[in-house]
């Protein structure tokens, strides 16, 4: 059976109170006195709403029992008005009335004086049932939008497992290169990836975390690059505004970089990549373009890369990012916009 709430109670005692007020007061001022009947009528009513409010419908016709929900609806009525008007009102109540019954008024099962009252319980009734699809309606959209937000963190925890992994076997391998030729800069490559490793265990969850955080992770990954590759004099790195007051999802850019250091080497052993960083309005716009060097771009089986990136975009930024890509015979660019702002209010 629907229960009630303790707030949706006192709601439901105030609406109540309003509603008998009007009819008792509008009684006191015609008759100067309220009729010890009419309270009795006040008394009755929530019957009729909650019966329908809490048991028909919930149990009959939100089951798609339409036929028995009918019935059942049109029994309860007439039961309710023979037991309300003939038993109750007629003879409890007929040693107290003051008033007699006017000349003129029709008398028998479907005069004035019996059809009222069935058109007031018939709308109290009606009013229940309407309240009941209405609080469901809402409940139901509530625990619809529940369901797909739990549907977008498992997909979007799976993408981020998948991208972990990845990012750590690439730096794997850089370290493996360094240690290999027997390079100075092991030990100092180690220590930063102990820093990485640290922030994507640690900080980078499910929710923003600081934007300056995140830049100094990409700082620290170009810097693990810088030590892995020759010639790195034309990787350029460009930050400009303030980024100490705006969040992030974690783990978003990083992905354009590595793909921009995998791929922007030449046959020489020059790498060319030019990033910029540029925060402005509350807007974050990255700027990531690199020569297509020795490896070619395998979007077969290079799956976890940008369409991951892509998917994740989608589900935290929705429309409040653009992401344009442009690949020629020799560069490949990325830019790409997020509106921090819209976003915050957006997500809360």
């Amino acid at each position: 059976m629907k229960t009630i709430s303790h707030k949706e109670l006192i709601v439901h005692i105030l609406v109540w109170i309003c509603i008998s007020i009007f009819p008792l007061f509008s009684a006191y001022i015609d008759l100067g006195k309220i009729p010890s009947e009419m309270y009795l009528r006040l008394s009755l009513r929530p019957i009729l709403f909650y019966a329908n409010y809490l048991v028909f419908v919930p149990y009959l016709l939100l089951n798609r029992k339409l036929l028995l929900y009918i019935f059942v609806s049109i029994a309860f009525l007439i039961l309710y008005n023979y037991v309300s008007e003939e038993l109750i009102t007629n003879t409890i109540t007929r040693e107290f009335r003051d008033f007699p019954k006017p000349p003129n008024m029709p008398a028998g099962p479907f005069g004035i004086r019996h059809a009222i009252p069935v058109v007031f319980s018939l709308s109290i009734f009606l009013l229940g049932g309407i309240f009941s699809l209405v609080v469901d309606f809402y409940k139901r959209d509530r625990e619809s939008k529940e369901l797909e937000n739990e549907q977008k963190e498992i997909k979007l925890q799976f993408l981020r497992n998948q991208l972990n992994p990845h990012f750590l076997f690439n730096s794997l391998n850089s370290i493996y290169a360094l240690v290999r030729s027997k390079s100075d800069n092991a030990p100092e490559a180690v220590i930063t990836l102990s820093e990485l490793m640290r922030y994507m265990l640690y900080e980078a969850g499910d929710e923003q975390v600081s934007l300056e955080k995140e830049i100094n992770y990409i700082k620290n990954y170009i810097a693990l690059q810088r030590l892995r590759l020759k010639n790195t004099e034309a990787v350029k790195l460009n930050i400009k505004g303030e980024t100490r007051h705006l969040k992030v999802y974690p783990l978003l850019l990083i992905s354009f970089i590595e793909n921009a250091f995998k791929y922007g080497t030449d046959y020489k052993g020059n790498t060319q990549i030019d990033i910029k960083i540029i925060v402005d309005n509350n807007k974050l716009h990255l700027y990531v373009e690199n020569i297509i060097g020795l490896y070619k771009r395998d979007d077969k089986n290079s799956g976890v890369g940008l369409e991951n990136i892509k998917n994740q975009l989608n589900h935290l930024y929705n429309n409040n990012h653009q992401l344009t890509i442009n690949e020629s015979k020799t560069h490949f660019k990325v830019e790409l916009t997020i509106n921090l702002k819209e976003n915050e209010m957006y997500n809360n």
